[in-house]
């Protein structure tokens, strides 16, 4: 079990966390809550973007190509020819396309958010009356930099 650090004011916590930094403590393992965003967290940390823009690519691609896809074999297998115009006419199937690049990008989006986020887990949940509007930084461990 780690140490927990619970604090009132977002200038104690920020100092708090300089310090730990400081002390060369690894503070991508720790824990952090937070009431809300303080953005100056992010820059002590030095976090880089996630991997959820991955999956939004992947899905919004698939989604192109696969309605892409559907859309000519259907119509190569179910030909239907009026009026002289080409079987594989591209402006209504990009419509379609770009409908399931929305649709797959998004689900993709959200799917990839909660397998990265471990959610649901009720593991990861913490009861709110144990920290409720507090900022709290827990550290991992029984030894580490900051107990010198």
């Amino acid at each position: 079990m780690g140490e927990k650090l619970s604090f009132e004011s977002r200038e104690e916590f920020l100092a708090k966390l300089r310090e730990l930094q400081a002390a060369g403590a690894d503070l991508n393992r720790a824990q952090i809550h937070m009431p809300f965003l303080v953005p100056e967290v992010e820059q002590i940390l030095g976090t880089r973007p996630g991997l959820v823009r991955f999956f939004a690519v992947a899905g919004g691609l698939s989604g192109f190509l696969g309605g892409l896809g559907f859309t000519i074999y259907t119509v190569l297998s179910w030909p239907l020819i009026t009026g002289g115009k080409p079987i594989i006419s591209l402006p209504p199937f990009l419509l379609i396309s770009y409908i399931l690049t929305i649709l797959f990008g998004s689900l993709a989006t959200f799917g990839g958010f909660l397998l990265l986020a471990r959610l649901p887990s009720p593991r990861g949940m913490a009861p709110e009356q144990e920290h409720g509007n507090r900022f709290v930084i827990i550290l991992p461990g029984e030894e580490g930099p900051w107990k010198r």
